[in-house]
């Protein structure tokens, strides 16, 4: 098949479980899932694609981009398994890492961890260097000093290296020449600057996220290094973008720079194609559910946009309490993220509760029904017991499931332990699941002063749609979402991206001083930065710009983020800079506060350029009851029994089709569960919209 130039493109997800593939032709999608190879995760990557692509009738010199997102960066941050990093501090602040926010997350307990820091003291070094909060040199960089640590680098065979001195975010002249010095005589170490990595205030968490950047750097250098050169060995030599946790693409080379910025790459994908659903929907309040192999992901969505924060902590130690993680400062999606999924195994502890979770069987061994080795009973498993998966056509069709196998491991696990019967154990877990993410979603919503009742779910990843329905039930929701291709959302997510990066600058004034000569120079600098990236990314293509500043109230701890014109500042403009903070603030807390002095702290220029194509906007179908094409046995809680139900293949669903519950619309990747308190319709964008009957 040919295909005209910006036809085709490619979306890559690596989950723990499953590896998932999205090729766009046009308007046409081609899916496919398969196993992630956790070892070599590129043979997983290429397998997916090779196995698409032949389906789609594309050859690979047809594809002309391919967008990637990864959890790698994250997973290695969380099991400690990153690079032999050490790290350089101004002189008298060797221990900024360990000893962080000096506060307790938890305050009674007594028995408390705090999290051990990335880099252990003893590659922690500092050099004779000072520079003031205003980028002032109060104390010349000992550049002798400098030089002498690279034997001991050397000596501790350091791979990678983290530079982050005092107010380097203002001025980076000494962090710049403490890198060149040591880049001459560690040729083969990787360096990150905190200075480029995080250029803002609060030096814990900038120096954490510099660790973490200089952490897994030689790694996702590596896999990315890898993963371009097998592509382009199969004649796969279009342009190799990456997905970031804030929601825009990158390019290779950026990635590899900063791989910090792809933590939570493959959530953000799947918030994206939330966002774009909602927007094409006219659906302004959203909340966003992926439920993959591993996790389960929730976001919430406001008038088509996503929650977005500047903050984010890695692997939290201790009950997912804030403050136990890993802090990095980074344009992220906001979303709650759990052990919820399709391998999260179900265990029963000593007090005879029955648990689901956060352990998971990943892709190896996996479910005891996969036939790999596993012989825990998982979601997986229960889900394949209550008749809601085709054991013959699971992750369309590529392995069978064992159903024996599932029901002995629920015997033997819960149902002993327990009284119960293989379909009632299953049924046991897959409620546990459910409220595991109900509550997640609830104590999400209620932290952000949302609600939820009045909102639409939007359900995708391969596990998702067959708990949507009870998932809803509990949450008091009314209508549920499932797009197409929903199995591997989060891929296809990326094919919507648009190319865009952030640069955040912290320079402190209070509007009573404002410097407008000062910020427009910077506010320059930061602008060519992110175009120059943005360009590299989608020549030719169209640059939108968008400004905020992060504003306070002199004496309060946390900034509020205030939208900027697109134009150079001038000296009277303080008192329209006060007035769009306190719009903005009265906006979130219900009034502003008279006579308090405003201060600013940090400056945000983001690019972004869009290398979609068109979107289709088709007219409203007809409506019509196509007969089921199968039947099945699905279990029914409220009966405690089984009850046949109707199958309908979604491919054979046109817009305008109607469906009653309960029944099940299977499709390649997924099913969707269609619960009693139920109907489903295929809307006008191929999308299955349930709602409720009474």
């Amino acid at each position: 098949m040919s295909t005209q130039a910006g036809d085709v493109r490619v979306g890559v997800d690596i989950g723990g479980t499953f590896t998932d593939i999205a090729v766009q032709i046009g308007n046409r999608f081609v899916t496919t899932k398969v196993l992630t190879t956790p070892r070599a995760p590129e043979q997983a990557v290429m397998q997916g694609i090779a196995a698409a692509l032949a389906e789609a009738g594309v050859s690979p010199g047809d594809v002309d981009l391919v967008i990637h997102g990864t959890t790698l960066a994250t997973n290695a941050l969380i099991e400690r398994k990153g690079a032999r990093t050490a790290m350089i501090g101004t002189e008298g602040h060797r221990d900024t890492l360990e000893l962080g926010y000096e506060d307790r997350f938890s305050e009674y307990d007594v028995f408390i961890e705090k999290p051990a820091p990335l880099i252990p003291r003893d590659l922690r070094f500092t050099v004779p260097e000072r520079m003031s909060a205003r980028g002032e040199v109060l104390r010349p960089l000992d550049e002798a000093a400098v030089a002498a640590l690279a034997p001991e680098l050397e000596r501790h065979q350091v791979q990678s290296l983290a530079i982050g001195l005092l107010h380097a975010y203002v001025n980076p002249d000494h962090e710049r020449r403490v890198r060149d010095i040591l880049a001459k005589r560690l040729p083969g170490v990787s360096i990150s600057l905190s200075s480029e990595v995080c250029a803002e205030v609060r030096e814990y968490d900038r120096f954490s996220t510099t660790a973490c950047n200089a952490y897994v750097q030689p790694l996702m250098a590596g896999y990315l290094d890898r993963l371009s050169h097998q592509l382009r060995g199969t004649g796969l030599a279009c342009p190799l973008y990456l997905m970031l946790s804030g929601g825009g693409l990158a390019t290779l080379e950026t990635a590899m720079r900063f791989p910090i910025r792809l933590v939570e790459s493959g959530p953000a994908g799947g918030a994206i194609l939330a966002a774009g659903i909602a927007a094409e929907s006219n659906l302004p309040r959203v909340l966003s559910f992926d439920m993959g192999g591993t996790t389960a992901k929730i976001c919430l969505i406001d008038d088509f946009r996503p929650q977005a924060s500047r903050s984010f902590e890695i692997g939290r130690i201790y009950r997912f309490l804030k403050g136990s993680g890993l802090p990095v400062r980074i344009p992220v999606i906001e979303m709650v993220e759990i052990g919820a999924g399709g391998g999260s195994i179900a265990s029963v502890d000593a007090l005879k509760r029955l648990k689901v979770g956060p352990e998971s069987a990943g892709a190896e061994p996996g479910p005891a029904s996969y036939g790999r080795g596993g012989i825990a009973p998982t979601v997986t498993d229960a889900d394949l017991v209550l008749g809601r998966i085709d054991s013959r056509r699971f992750a369309g069709g590529s392995f069978s499931l064992d159903v024996e196998a599932a029901k002995s491991a629920l015997e033997r696990e819960v149902g002993e332990r327990l009284g119960l019967a293989a379909i009632h154990s299953a049924y046991g877990v897959s409620e546990m699941v459910d409220e595991n993410m109900a509550n997640a979603a609830r104590v999400h919503a209620i932290e952000r002063g949302k609600t939820l009742g009045d909102r639409t779910l939007i359900a995708f990843g391969g596990a998702a749609p067959l708990h949507a329905a009870r998932l809803a039930e509990k949450l008091g929701m009314d209508r549920i979402v499932i797009p197409t291709s929903a199995g591997v959302g989060s891929a296809v997510g990326f094919l919507r991206a648009p190319v865009a990066y952030e640069v955040v600058r912290s320079r402190f004034f209070r509007l009573a001083h404002f410097e407008a000569a000062t910020i427009n120079a910077m506010l320059r600098e930061m602008q060519d930065e992110a175009r120059a990236i943005v360009a590299t990314g989608a020549p030719g293509a169209a640059i939108d710009e968008h400004r905020h500043v992060e504003m306070r109230y002199v004496g309060q701890g946390h900034e509020i983020a205030v939208d900027l014109p697109l134009r150079d500042l001038t000296a009277d403009d303080a008192p329209f800079l006060r007035g769009l903070f306190e719009t903005r603030y009265a906006g979130i807390f219900g009034r502003a506060v008279p006579g308090v002095e405003v201060e600013i702290l940090a400056w945000s220029i983001t690019m972004s350029a869009s290398v979609g194509g068109t979107a289709v906007d088709p007219p409203m179908p007809a409506d019509s009851h196509p007969p089921a094409t199968d039947r099945r046995r699905l279990f029914d809680g409220l009966l405690g029994e089984y009850k046949e139900v109707a199958v309908h293949w979604r491919e054979t669903l046109a817009p305008g089709s109607r469906i009653a519950g309960p029944a099940i619309i299977a499709e390649a990747q997924t099913a969707t569960v269609v619960s009693a308190a139920f109907d489903a319709r295929i809307d006008r964008f191929g999308n299955i919209v349930l709602e409720r009957n009474s």
